[in-house]
């Protein structure tokens, strides 16, 4: 009683990618569905925000919750439809989680790696500076918070999910089972399991045995992480350290060979 009437306000109509209106057939239709697909909050707040309503001059998009109360302006809503693009929103989400502290970042992926059966604690506690660097790893491919577990599982669990074709593509050619053994005997001599090293070993192998150095990456690649993509490679190997790779390049010639029958 006695309060000032609210000014009241439509924004426009919110279209999916057919410029029909949003509706189930367009996929997601709730907000806990985004959280449960591995949407931040605030990426999803920040990317509706600018669904029919520009923050004004200026090309910036990535605001915080703050940042858009405190800018919010009527004036700003557009008068034509807004379009939910999918595309943008994962765009969002990656920038959002990009600008998440490393602590904060592995508190937001702990459910997905507990979902899959691979979380430790030690993620966090003993080995958390091994765990950061492998999300900051991941962190560039990422666009949903489920993706790290995908994108790292091979990091996290000795048990690969082969790619077979990949594996009779890369590891069943001829000569490849050599080749892995001599990589493998060559970082073995390391004195530093850093990435320039790993990098200088594999392509010295390479040109001493006269093959291209793509021809054994993409063996060395399948061998580490059962998939033909990822990360950087010679990153990669050096975070799961010379003892696991070389394990996995054993593991990798046997399995080649195998696909050879």
């Amino acid at each position: 009683v006695g309060a000032a009437v609210p000014k009241f306000a439509h924004v426009p109509l919110i279209l999916g990618p057919d410029k029909k209106r949003l509706s189930k057939r367009h996929g997601a239709t709730s907000v806990m569905e985004y959280a449960r697909q591995g949407y931040l909050p605030e990426a999803m707040l920040n990317f509706l925000a600018l669904l029919g309503w520009s923050p004004g001059a200026g090309d910036r998009e990535l605001f915080s919750a703050d940042e858009l109360k405190d800018i919010f302006d009527l004036r700003g809503i557009s008068g034509g439809n807004a379009v939910f693009n999918q595309e943008k929103l994962d765009w969002f989400n990656q920038q959002h989680m990009l600008r998440l502290a490393p602590m904060e970042l592995a508190a937001r992926v702990k459910p997905w790696f507990e979902a899959a059966g691979l979380w430790s604690d030690d993620f966090v506690g003993d080995r958390h500076a091994w765990f950061f660097a492998v999300l900051e790893l991941l962190k560039v491919r990422a666009k949903r918070l489920d993706e790290y577990v995908t994108l790292g599982r091979f990091f996290v669990s000795d048990e690969l999910e082969w790619d077979e074709a990949a594996v009779k593509k890369h590891l069943a050619a001829a000569g490849m089972d050599e080749h892995l053994t001599a990589v493998s005997a060559a970082l073995g001599g390391l004195e530093t399991f850093d990435p320039a090293s790993i990098e200088t070993a594999v392509r010295t192998v390479a040109d001493a045995r006269g093959v291209k150095a793509g021809t054994l990456i993409h063996g060395i690649r399948v061998s580490l992480t059962g998939k033909t993509v990822s990360p950087g490679l010679f990153d990669v190997a050096s975070l799961l350290g010379r003892e696991r790779v070389q394990r996995r390049l054993h593991d990798g010639i046997a399995r080649g060979r195998a696909a050879q029958v």
